[in-house]
C-alpha cells in the first residue's frame, strides 16, 4: 500500500501536467544528447514523460503504487508509436538497471522526490546516469501549501475533519524532508545545482478542486471514512463562495533544480 493507494484515476484526470517553459529547460538540457533516455521516477500517472515522449528515444518510468503505474501506461502507450517504453514497479531507491550497460541521459523526479530514501537514491541514481546525464528534481507545491484565501480557507477545513497535521495517506502523518533538495544534489554525482523557477498561475473549478483532492495523499476520500460525502459537500460550497468569474486562482510557482553530472576528466 502507498500513500496514493486508490487515486489513480483522479490523479490522471486532475493532476496539472509539466508549463510549457519547464519542457522547454529539459528538452534544452539533452539537446546535444543524440537519442536521449528518459528515467522518470514516481511517474504517477505519466504526466512527465507525456510532456517530454517527442524529445526523448526510451522511456523508463518508475513508481510504487501499481495502479498509478497501469494508469500511466495506459496514457503512454497510444502516444509513443515506436518509441520503447519500460515500467518498474519498485520505489526509486530500489531499482536495477533494466539492462547490462543501461544509462540514462535525463533523469526526473517530478513532485515525487520528498517519497524517496533521500540518503541512498543519489548514489544509486549515479549508478545508472550516463557521462553528462542531466538530472531534474522538479514540483510546484501543492493546494496543501498554496497560499490565497481559497487554499487556506480549504486547508483549514480539511484540518477540522483530518486533524491539524498534514496526512500522507495509509503511512500516517508527513514529514518534510530534513535537508533542502539542493543540498542533496550537491553532495552527490549530480553538480552543481541550479534552481529555475516559473510563475505558473492556475485557474480551477470548484469540480477541478474537488477531484485533485481526491487524487491527494492529504485529502483521499479514504481517510475521511464515512465522512467523506459530508467533506465534498461542505468543500464545494466554500469554494463557491470563494469563485469569481475568473474561477479559482491559484499564484503557483514550478521549480526544477537541474544538475548535471560531470563528463570524466
Amino acid at each position: 500500500m502507498t500513500a496514493f493507494t486508490g487515486s489513480a484515476r483522479a490523479y490522471r484526470a486532475y493532476r496539472p501536467g509539466l508549463p510549457a517553459p519547464v519542457v522547454d529547460l529539459l528538452a534544452e538540457s539533452v539537446s546535444t544528447t543524440p537519442w536521449p533516455a528518459l528515467l522518470d521516477l514516481g511517474t504517477g500517472t505519466g504526466q512527465v514523460p507525456a510532456a517530454l515522449h517527442p524529445i526523448v528515444s526510451r522511456i523508463d518510468l518508475v513508481e510504487p503504487d501499481a495502479d498509478m503505474l497501469a494508469e500511466a501506461e495506459r496514457r503512454l502507450r497510444p502516444r509513443l508509436g515506436d518509441t520503447p517504453l519500460r515500467t518498474h514497479h519498485c520505489r526509486a531507491e530500489e531499482l536495477s538497471a533494466p539492462e547490462p550497460g543501461y544509462r540514462a541521459d535525463l533523469i526526473t523526479a517530478c513532485r515525487s522526490w520528498h517519497w524517496v530514501d533521500q540518503p541512498r537514491a543519489p548514489a544509486l541514481l549515479a549508478g545508472l546516469a550516463a557521462d553528462a546525464a542531466t538530472f531534474a528534481i522538479m514540483g510546484d507545491g501543492s493546494l496543501w501549501t498554496a497560499r490565497s484565501a481559497w487554499t487556506e480557507a480549504l486547508r483549514a477545513l480539511i484540518q477540522t475533519y483530518l486533524g491539524a497535521e498534514r496526512q500522507a495517506g495509509a503511512h500516517g502523518t508527513y514529514r518534510e524532508p530534513g535537508r533542502p533538495y539542493a543540498h542533496v544534489l550537491a553532495e552527490s554525482a549530480f553538480s552543481p545545482v541550479e534552481e529555475h523557477t516559473f510563475a505558473t498561475p492556475r485557474q480551477w473549478s470548484a469540480d477541478q478542486v474537488l477531484g485533485y483532492l481526491r487524487s491527494s495523499s492529504f485529502a483521499a476520500p479514504g481517510l475521511f471514512g464515512d465522512r467523506h460525502t459530508a467533506f465534498e459537500a461542505e468543500a464545494r460550497s466554500l469554494l463557491d463562495s470563494h469563485t469569481d468569474r475568473d474561477g479559482l486562482i491559484e499564484e503557483a510557482v514550478f521549480t526544477v533544480l537541474l544538475a548535471r553530472r560531470p563528463r570524466p576528466a
